[in-house]
């Protein structure tokens, strides 16, 4: 029963999406006096109906049921209880089913607590994000019901994707979800404002949180893909530009531009048509990546879906939501004012710069990603990576980091370079230090060569903003600032050290054989097998000195799994302050040797604590917007209040 609970309760929610969607829209009529009552109380009951449908799904997986076909096709009762419930999400229907919840959960967090914006925005708003619901209802309904049943029950399930079965991966769909759905909460405000022509800073400041929210999962769940790719896939590397990651990516550049654009708004009513395309366009991002990982026209590891009929509904739902949006961007976009003026030299000028450099490079990325889907559909295959990626993003990257390092120094509305004179000298004397150590190393490449650089001088400009200010009583807004600029330039120093420095090595070795790589003595001991609860594997039990100093243990597997039956490679990291030794067995030669792959990463981590850094500051930010709004609440009631008690 648990199963047909959680269907009706679907149901019942797309019926109430449904009627939030009808009575937002009639609201803002003549004739539909009265709905606007109904509105908000529908869309928190819609959450709460949304909410049990997958936890019922959650309790299905985590007691086996075997008799729903979800469950049956990626579950086993030999797997972990931690893979079970992950099992939930990690496959289409279920994780089309999580997408759903949280943007159901958002709609009714926002009918219950905003209450700044002038009502008839906020019926529009929320008919917006019914409208978005709707169309995932309906797919989840009508073409991925999750709570199908299996007539008669599996004897024994086929069980999740052994590369998923990691705690990483249990994590990091929903964290991108999260943000994904994030944007989809700032679309739903940006086509509320066109509707209502509400495009003001008070809308920005409303809509900021939610974009900033956004933002910090994004960050976070690309952080934790990344570094999940780099371990669990045995290749060595940390971002390999595959179509699903930067599926990921784009997303996350169009919110970065628009949280930028947002504040500027926000604090100074300038780029008001700006912000409302960016609202578009991040939302759209992430239908992209949706439809790009559940089309079927994709084979990757991250890939949910090969049914092409699933593809074309989403593809719709596509051409819906952004046609729909686009068309009403361009016939409102004229009723928008200006806003206010501001100089090139300034910080709005630095952040429509930052802006359009990161649209640029959105651009890049997703002319790369669907380039040669457009060629294959024409009988030609083309393989787009790095060779592209890389050198032609970089032409907009480094102007906007170079931008990003004197930016937050200068004042809005109108400044002169003249006036930071000596905190660009510091900057700039920061990059010329880390020019001559590169150099004095020597052999290093064009791109990680300025990435190294520039690195380090955003990292000093980082901190400038910190100059001459009492850092007990600095915002908590300013602090999100440093930190997250300053995590750019670890995250950035960590990938150009780990392009320009890595070191590998390749062997066939006998047990008692050693292998160098880098400044690292690695010994094989022996290969052993092991098991865990759902595999077996050949376990390669290692030594390894730095420079001959005290040895460390390390042991990399190769594992079989027999629930679905996949091999992996689960590599072996031993970490140092100044990177990592990274240790992949294979398979065993004629001769009874044993494949080694061994790689010596200089500073890589700093690319995973540079990401948590950006994320943390985020996070600040967030919390300082907050609290400031919650003041600001408080303020606004205490005056009325007083005002009250004068007429009295």
């Amino acid at each position: 029963m648990i199963a047909e609970f959680g269907l009706a309760a679907l149901w019942l929610a797309a019926a109430l999406a449904a009627l939030q969607f009808l009575a937002g829209i009639l609201a803002l009529g003549e004739k539909g006096a009265g709905l606007e009552a109904v509105v908000r109380p529908v869309a928190v009951v819609q959450a709460v109906l949304c909410a049990l449908a997958f936890g019922s799904l959650l309790l299905l997986f985590a007691r086996t049921d075997l008799s729903v076909l979800l469950v049956a096709m990626n579950s086993h009762a030999a797997k972990p209880m931690v893979f079970k419930i992950a099992g939930a999400w990690g496959n289409h229907e279920g994780s089309m089913l999580l997408w759903v919840t949280v943007m159901s959960l958002a709609g009714g967090l926002i009918a219950l607590i905003e209450k700044r914006l002038p009502e008839r925005t906020m019926l529009a708003t929320l008919a917006s994000q019914a409208f978005v619901g709707l169309g995932f209802y309906a797919f989840l309904l009508f073409s991925s019901n999750p709570f199908e049943r299996l007539s008669p029950p599996a004897q024994e399930g086929m069980g999740l994707n052994p590369l998923l079965q990691d705690i990483g991966l249990a994590f990091h769909p929903p964290t991108l979800y999260l943000g994904y759905v994030g944007l989809s909460v700032a679309f739903s405000f940006a086509v509320g404002a066109l509707l209502t022509r509400n495009v003001t800073p008070e809308f920005a400041r409303v809509m900021r949180p939610w974009v900033l929210g956004a933002w910090i999962f994004l960050t976070v769940g690309i952080t934790a893909g990344s570094y999940w790719a780099y371990y669990e896939l045995g290749w060595g590397g940390w971002w390999f530009w595959d179509p699903v990651e930067n599926a990921s990516l784009m997303p996350w550049l169009a919110a970065t531009a628009l949280l930028h654009s947002a504040s500027v708004l926000a604090s100074r009513d300038a780029l008001r048509t700006w912000t409302i395309m960016l609202g578009v366009v991040a939302f759209s991002m992430s239908m992209i990546g949706t439809f790009l990982v559940r089309s079927g026209i994709l084979t990757s590891v991250h890939a949910f879906a090969v049914d092409p009929e699933r593809g074309g509904f989403i593809l719709a739902l596509l051409a819906l939501y952004i046609g729909a949006a686009l068309i009403l961007f361009a016939l409102r976009a004229g009723t928008v004012s200006e806003g206010k003026h501001f100089a090139a030299v300034s910080r709005e000028g630095a952040l429509v710069i930052n802006n359009v450099a990161l649209s640029a490079i959105l651009g890049i990325v997703l002319l790369g990603t669907l380039y040669p889907l457009l060629t294959e559909a024409f009988g030609v295959r083309v393989s787009v990576g790095p060779p592209y990626f890389n050198p032609v993003s970089a032409i907009f990257a480094a102007p906007m980091l170079v931008v990003l390092a004197i930016g937050p120094l200068l004042r809005w509305r109108r400044d002169r370079l003249a006036r930071i004179q000596k905190p660009i000298i510091a900057v700039f004397l920061a990059g010329l230090a880390g020019a001559i150590g590169v150099f004095a190393i020597g052999g290093v490449e064009l791109l990680p060569f300025l990435g190294l650089v520039l690195s380090l001088a955003i990292a000093v400009g980082s901190v400038m903003p910190l100059k001459g200010r009492s850092l007990r009583r600095l915002p908590l807004t300013v602090w999100g600032m440093v930190v997250a600029h300053f995590g750019i330039a670890v995250a950035l120093f960590g990938m150009s050290a780990d392009t320009a420095f890595t070191q590998q090595t390749l062997i066939a070795a006998a047990p008692g054989d050693k292998a160098v790589v880098g400044p690292w003595t690695v010994t094989l001991n022996s290969v052993d097998p092991v098991a865990g609860p759902n595999w077996t594997a050949l376990e390669g039990k290692m030594s390894a000195s730095y420079r001959g100093g005290v040895e460390h243990h390390i042991a990399p597997q190769s594992r079989t799994f027999w629930a679905p039956p996949q091999q992996t490679s689960e590599s072996a990291l031993l970490t140092r302050w100044n990177g990592q030794l990274y240790a992949v067995i294979g398979g065993a030669t004629e001769d009874g040797r044993w494949q080694l792959r061994l790689w010596w990463k200089p500073f890589v981590t700093f690319i995973w604590y540079g990401g948590l850094l950006v994320a943390l500051g985020g996070f600040l930010a967030l919390l300082g917007r907050i609290s400031t709004d919650l003041r600001r609440r408080y303020a606004t009631r205490r005056v009325a209040e007083r005002k009250a008690e004068g007429a009295v």
